[in-house]
């Protein structure tokens, strides 16, 4: 599973799991530490635990391991570091507060529902 087709499969899995406003972030023209960034909103800290789980356990499946997750389980912002993809799960109140999508404005959001007919 190359680095888009990780990220793609994360951004599925967490759209399964009910996940709010989810997006794909090609960050590898502006970035060296990590090729794509996925931002997923929870409802709660207790959500953003559960998608954070929920992931983790989908990608072992595919034999794709965390090398670590940054947050406290109810900080309301968990970051998942897969190497190649950074994962970021917020409440919807801290992902308005930090806006991080702005930091990233110039870099190509994939269009998810494009990549889904593929």
């Amino acid at each position: 599973m190359d680095c888009k087709d990780m990220a793609l499969f994360s951004a599925k899995v967490l759209n399964n799991k009910k996940a709010q406003d989810i997006t794909v972030i090609n960050i590898s023209s502006r970035a060296a530490f990590a090729d794509y960034m996925v931002l997923a909103s929870g409802g709660s800290a207790r959500q953003v635990t559960t998608l954070c789980d929920e992931l983790e356990e989908q990608l072992e499946k595919e034999g794709v391991f965390v090398k670590s997750i940054e947050g406290k389980k109810n900080s309301g912002w968990l970051l998942m570091d897969y190497g190649d993809i950074i994962v970021n799960l917020l409440t919807v109140e801290m992902r308005k507060k930090y806006n991080i999508e702005k930091v990233w404005a110039d870099c190509e959001c994939l269009d998810l529902e494009d990549e889904d007919e593929r």
